[in-house]
C-alpha cells in the first residue's frame, strides 16, 4: 500500500482548518494567544470560577496548539519529501497508521516510547 500524498495533504489541510476554527471559538490565535477582548467575567465573588474557566480554556488551547504543530510538521514533511518517515528513527511509518492519523510523524514504536 502506497501513500497518496495528495489525499494526505487534503486531510491535513482540513484538520488544520478545523483546529484553527476551534482555537478561534475559544478566543485564541494560531499561536495560542488569547484575544484581549475575551471576557471571563470580572465579578469579585466569581474570581474562583473565572480562574477555573480561564485555566480550562488555556488547557484546551495548549492541546489544540500541540495538534496544530503536529499537522504543520506533517505538511512540512510532505513539502520536503519525507512524509511517511519517522522523525525519530527514520523508519517507514505504516500506511495504515498514516491513513488513520495523517498527522503522524512518528512510527508506532517511537510514539509508544514518548
Amino acid at each position: 500500500m502506497t501513500i497518496d500524498l495528495d489525499q494526505a495533504r487534503i486531510a491535513l489541510q482540513e484538520e488544520r482548518a478545523r483546529l484553527v476554527h476551534q482555537l478561534e471559538e475559544l478566543g485564541a490565535t494560531e499561536t495560542g494567544e488569547l484575544r484581549s477582548d475575551l471576557d471571563f467575567g470580572g465579578g469579585f465573588a466569581d474570581a474562583g470560577a473565572v480562574t477555573a474557566e480561564r485555566t480550562e480554556v488555556l488547557g484546551l488551547v495548549k492541546t489544540l496548539i500541540q495538534r496544530l504543530e503536529e499537522v504543520d510538521a506533517a505538511l512540512g514533511q510532505i513539502d520536503d519529501g519525507t512524509y511517511g518517515t519517522c522523525a525519530t528513527c527514520g523508519a517507514e511509518i505504516s500506511p495504515a497508521r498514516l491513513e488513520a492519523r495523517p498527522a503522524s510523524i512518528h512510527c508506532i514504536e517511537c510514539k509508544s516510547k514518548t
